[in-house]
C-alpha cells in the first residue's frame, strides 16, 4: 500500500502544465504600444465621461497647463500611434486559452476552460498632456494549484506604462485562470 501512495505522490508531483518552453518564455514581451502626445481634450473629454453624469473636478476641465489626467485614464483607448507585436506574427483568438502562448510563439498547454482571474493597478506619476505613453505587456509568470476540477494553471500578464523620461506611470497585472 505504501508503494502504490508513493507512485500516486510522485505521478501529481511530475503533472503539470507548465512546459520548459513555456517557463523559458517568461518575461517575453508580448505586444508594445507607444501612444499619440495626450492632449488636454483628452484628459477632458476622458473626466467628462468617467464622471458622468457627475461634473467632473475642475482641474480635469481647466486650469493651469498641462493638465493632469485622472489615474484611470487610458491613452490608448482610441488609438495608438505605434503599435509592435511579438515577431512570431501569430494572433491567437480572443477566447482561445491558448492565445497567450501563440501570441508569442510557443505551444500552449491545451487545456479547454479560461477565466479571469483578477486584475490589479499601480500608479506612478501622473500622465500629464503632452505626454508620450508606451506600454509593454509581457508574460509575467506562470503557477499552478490543485483545485476541484483538477490542476489549474495561473498565467499572469503584466503591462508596464511609462512615459516620455522612463517614469513608471502605470504597472496592471492580469491574471488568467484555465483548467
Amino acid at each position: 500500500m505504501t508503494d502504490t501512495a508513493s507512485e500516486t505522490d510522485t505521478a501529481s508531483e511530475t503533472d503539470t502544465n507548465i512546459s520548459p518552453e513555456m517557463a523559458a518564455a517568461t518575461g517575453t514581451e508580448i505586444a508594445r504600444r507607444v501612444s499619440f502626445p495626450v492632449t488636454d481634450s483628452d484628459i477632458r473629454r476622458w473626466a467628462l465621461a468617467v464622471y458622468w453624469p457627475e461634473e467632473p473636478p475642475a482641474h480635469y476641465l481647466r486650469g493651469d497647463a498641462p493638465l493632469t489626467a485622472p489615474e484611470e485614464f487610458n491613452p490608448f483607448a482610441w488609438a495608438a500611434a505605434e503599435v509592435t507585436t511579438h515577431p512570431s506574427g501569430a494572433v491567437g483568438e480572443q477566447n482561445d486559452p491558448d492565445s497567450t502562448e501563440k501570441q508569442i510563439g510557443v505551444a500552449g498547454p491545451g487545456l479547454t476552460f479560461m477565466l479571469n482571474g483578477g486584475m490589479e493597478a499601480e500608479y506612478g506619476a501622473p500622465i500629464r498632456s503632452g505626454d508620450v505613453i508606451t506600454g509593454v505587456n509581457r508574460l509575467a509568470s506562470y503557477s499552478e494549484r490543485r483545485g476541484r476540477l483538477g490542476l489549474m494553471l495561473f498565467t499572469v500578464m503584466e503591462d508596464t506604462w511609462t512615459n516620455q523620461d522612463g517614469a513608471l506611470v502605470k504597472r496592471g497585472r492580469t491574471t488568467l485562470i484555465r483548467y
